[in-house]
This record gives C-alpha cells, sequence and structure tokens, in this order.
C-alpha cells in the first residue's frame, strides 16, 4: 500500500463517475463497509485528486466525458500501481479485454450490484495489501529469466521486464511451480487470490506476459497451453505449443 494507507478499513477509495446517481450509490454502499471514498466526476479531475493523493483503490467508469477510462487507467498506472476496477456500461467482451490490458485489476458491468461491487473491491484490496505486506521470497530464475521478488523486479538476459502487478505475480508463481499444468480457476485463486471472477482476465494476462518473455509470443515456449486444461511454465524447453 501507499504511505498514506490506514487501516484496513479505512482504505481509501477513488470513484470516477460522471454520473451522479452511480456515485452515489457506490460511494454509499462502499462507505457503509468502512472505506473511505472520493469521487471525481471526469477523467481530469481524478487525475488531479489523485496526484494530490494516491488512493488504494480506484473504481473507474469506461464512459466518461473527456479522458475515457481507458486513458485515466493508463495514466493512473503510469504513475505507479494503484488497483483499479473498471465499470462498463457494455458487456462487450472486447471492452473487458481492453480494460484489462491496460492495467485494469477487475471489472464490473453495469447494471451492477453495488454488494457485488463492494466484494469485488473487498477481494482486490485484500490481494493488493497481501502482495505489500507478503514475507520476501528468495530469487527465482529459469535460464536467463530471473525474478526478485525482494525489489519487484524481473529480467531476461540481463534486460529489465516492465510487469504489471499482476503480470509479476503471475510470473512468479509460474517460476515457483514449473512443469506443473495449472487451470485458469486454479490460477485465479492462487495468483489473484479470487474465489469468483470472469477467466479471461487469465487468458489475458498470459497473452501480455508470453508477449514480453517469449521470443516469439505466437509460437510460446515458456508458458504452454496445455488444451483442456490451462497452462504449464516449461523452463528451458527447445519446443512448445502455442
Amino acid at each position: 500500500m501507499n504511505e498514506n494507507t490506514g487501516p484496513a478499513d479505512r482504505a481509501r477509495i477513488l470513484v470516477v463517475d460522471d454520473d451522479p446517481t452511480v456515485a452515489e450509490v457506490v460511494t454509499g454502499y462502499l462507505e457503509r463497509t468502512g472505506l473511505t471514498v472520493e469521487h471525481a466526476g471526469d477523467g481530469t479531475d481524478a487525475l488531479r485528486r489523485a496526484a494530490e493523493r494516491r488512493p488504494d483503490l480506484v473504481v473507474l467508469d469506461l464512459m466518461l466525458p473527456g479522458l475515457d477510462g481507458l486513458e485515466v487507467c493508463r495514466r493512473l498506472r503510469a504513475d505507479g500501481p494503484v488497483p483499479v476496477i473498471m465499470l462498463t456500461a457494455r458487456g462487450d467482451e472486447e471492452d473487458r479485454i481492453t480494460g484489462l490490458e491496460v492495467g485494469a485489476d477487475d471489472y464490473v458491468t453495469k447494471p451492477f450490484s453495488p454488494r457485488e461491487l463492494v466484494l469485488r473491491v473487498e477481494s482486490v484490496l485484500r490481494r493488493s495489501r497481501s502482495a505489500a505486506g507478503a514475507v520476501v521470497r528468495p530469487g527465482l530464475r529459469a535460464g536467463d529469466l530471473v525474478v526478485d521478488p525482494a525489489t519487484r523486479r524481473a529480467t531476461r538476459r540481463g534486460a529489465e521486464i516492465a510487469l504489471t502487478l499482476r503480470e509479476f505475480d503471475l510470473l512468479a508463481f509460474f517460476l515457483e511451480h514449473p512443469r506443473t499444468a495449472h487451470s485458469r480457476e486454479d490460477l485465479m485463486r492462487r495468483v489473484w487470490g479470487w474465489d469468483f471472477g470472469d477467466l479471461s482476465t487469465v487468458t489475458v494476462h498470459v497473452r501480455r506476459l508470453r508477449s514480453k518473455i517469449e521470443d516469439d509470443p505466437a509460437r510460446p515456449l515458456l508458458i504452454q497451453t496445455v488444451w483442456g486444461v490451462g497452462y504449464r511454465f516449461e523452463a528451458g524447453r527447445e519446443e512448445g505449443a502455442a
């Protein structure tokens, strides 16, 4: 967590939505769980507030006037890691995938149950806090790929790899559990800490991770697909299947 983080029940949430009714409902439900909530009505206001005091989590509407939610998410994540839950009025998979690809940790489709949103917020906060306070693990290595959990840095052939929080956790998990097939449900539970959610989240993060560590992401040698099961990390293999 950032330096402004208080006790677990006083985490600061920034709700970004131009619909005052939605913002009021979301704010009310989150505040009743003991969270501190601040509201921004557009992307510019959200970035200003986040710069003044970094929130512990952002609930971000996709469709905003001026800067849309995707651009706001990109800029927020460019300034440092912060959990983001995207709100979208559309259920298209393309919208959900795009949100995840720019760094959102989860998404909720409108109309949504406020109670479900609260559960998502609590789940992402737990995972973020757990990652920040985790016991430091020793360095991990697989061939020319090196992951250092203490500094949260990953390198390949000596060059640093730019990874999001989720991508780093996924890569570290793969290196800790090589040559074992993991289902997407298993990865979601053990890496994300979620007992529910859209499995496309895992698919997107695997694809993004492949694009950063594989010589040819279309023919991955490291993170291999196990058809009908999920994925397996095979460091050092000469051949692989997409």
